[in-house]
């Protein structure tokens, strides 16, 4: 499916707009594969094409009041050339809906979308998420209204806002606060039959997933799970606990084990973190090693590493990540001074935030774990209680809207986690409220005057995005209320680390 480009807009280059074209043919690509189109389509893609033309703020607000009779500035029109519902054909192919390009070829227009740089670059800033990752998602919206979805009806709406997540996540851009979990099974048109722990399967096994901080560990993870189980942060050493996530592919059961980034410690906390991290390394099954694939050299820390897996003779894979940033030439000098340390298992390159030959990479796993019977029900997906996930959702937004040594001088602690049923309540899930009451663990009067903000406007932001948050995790509504305490030098308090959940984790 080709996309013909026009800008008409000056405040975005086409350089700045040429970055996201990447994403909108991956988009493009699954739409193909989804095979929502009829098979004659679907089979001769090159024949499609769509126009994608980028307009000011005036133009898209002029377009609205001609065509939709509203004198307002969007994000996105969508102009359908077919006659289509759900991605498929109403009609059939007549001989008027074909064109001929410049070459004399015969091709057919899906239809036209217009998009505003200007406004997605607002509600990125507004969403708190990156201009690319919202470009992406407003043209899989438009795409999918050139194919017929619509969200008029109740009924249409979820159908549409359910494929707009499903490409977002196969892309691996799915907004954070939206991420549900896909069934891998389903992805492969396997039938979904609930494995219990105890069944045979060709593969089992305990991966240590290790690397220096912010290397993209928590990130890989929530992709290759496909549900919000670590928080993401791009501030360094978000992950304090190792968090352990299941993968159940159809023979396979892979347990991972998230760990906080290995680094040189400068508190008692870090301490824990670092031992935790060497820990898990030993008493896995597989070490999967993350390194940043932008920088060449592997740190003191990753070589220590690699030398107590060497003591203990563990199978190491080496994932080189961000492989989406770097020419592949530029891996090489990473490749050839990290096989110096180590005989690795295999080496993959990766992009954990784009999904970029993950597959690959958990097929290397899977061929690295021996046979066994599976250590958890195969619809069970985290070791962690919702009451555990709850407070990483709440740290997770302090990290995002605190900025210097705050995110990292805080902890969360859940005190009450209560659940409130309905009258004609079935089971454990039929909920009709949760509501908690959490402290959040700072260690300066300042760091809690910031934390609490002007008239109290930064922990109601907090308040109100971790609920949104925790909702979608519990499934019904949530009242949270946050509680702001000063709790001076507790990272170097063996009583408060205790209290708040921090020890080195003992030998099984």
């Amino acid at each position: 499916m080709k996309i013909v480009v026009t800008n008409e807009q000056r405040k975005y280059t086409d350089e700045m707009i040429g970055e996201w074209m990447p994403l909108f043919e991956k988009v493009c690509q699954k739409i193909i594969e989804e095979d929502f189109l009829t098979f004659y389509l679907s089979k001769n893609q090159d024949i499609l094409y769509l126009n994608l033309t980028f307009v000011g703020s005036e133009k898209i607000r002029k377009m609205n009041a001609e065509y939709r009779d509203v004198d307002k500035v969007t994000d996105v029109l969508s102009f359908p050339m077919l006659e289509m519902k759900d991605g498929k054909l109403l009609n059939n192919i007549e001989v008027s809906d074909f064109e001929y390009d410049s070459d004399g070829n015969k091709v057919i227009c899906l239809g036209d979308i217009i998009m505003c740089p200007e406004v997605c670059g607002k509600q990125a800033l507004e969403y708190g998420h990156s201009q690319e990752r919202e470009a992406a998602f407003l043209f899989t919206h438009s795409l999918l209204h050139l194919l017929g979805f619509d969200h008029i009806k109740k009924e249409d709406e979820a159908n549409m806002i359910f494929w707009q997540k499903k490409i977002m996540y196969d892309i691996g851009l799915a907004f954070e606060e939206e991420i549900e979990f896909i069934d891998h099974a389903k992805e492969d048109k396997a039938p979904n039959v609930v494995y219990e722990a105890g069944t045979p399967c060709a593969h089992v096994g305990y991966v240590s997933i290790l690397g220096r901080p912010n290397v993209g560990k928590s990130t890989l993870l929530n992709y290759i799970t496909g549900m919000k189980l670590a928080i993401v942060s791009h501030k360094p050493q978000t992950t304090r606990t190792n968090i352990r996530s299941i993968y159940n592919g159809k023979d396979s059961q892979l347990i991972f084990v998230d760990t906080p980034g290995v680094h040189n410690p400068k508190s008692e906390l870090s301490k824990i973190m670092v031992e935790n991290s060497f820990k898990s390394a030993k008493h896995s099954d597989l070490v999967l090693l993350m390194a940043d694939g932008r920088f060449t050299e592997p740190a003191s820390v990753e070589k220590k590493l690699l030398e107590l897996c060497k003591e203990n003779k563990k199978k190491v894979i080496l994932a080189i990540n961000k492989s989406d940033d770097i020419s592949k030439e530029s891996l090489l000098p990473t490749i050839s001074n990290y096989s110096r340390l180590y005989d690795f298992e295999d080496i993959v390159p990766i992009s954990a935030r784009t999904g970029d030959n993950v597959d690959v990479l958990l097929k290397a796993i899977e061929d690295k774990l021996p046979e066994g019977p599976r250590l958890f029900d195969s619809e069970v997906m985290t070791n962690q209680t919702e009451r555990e996930i709850a407070a990483e959702l709440i740290r997770e937004q302090i990290l995002h809207y605190t900025n210097q040594e705050i995110p990292h001088g805080t902890t969360v602690v859940i005190d009450e986690f209560k659940e409130k049923y309905k009258d004609d309540a079935k089971d454990e899930y039929d909920r009709e409220m949760v509501v908690i009451h959490a402290s959040i663990i700072c260690e300066r009067k300042s760091h809690k005057a910031i934390l609490l903000g002007k008239d109290g406007q930064m922990i109601k932001r907090l308040s109100t995005k971790s609920r949104i948050n925790i909702e979608r995790l519990t499934g019904c509504k949530v009242y949270l209320e946050l509680f702001v305490k000063v709790r001076e030098d507790w990272k170097n308090d063996e009583l408060y680390l205790k209290q708040y959940g921090y020890f080195v984790e003992e030998d099984d």
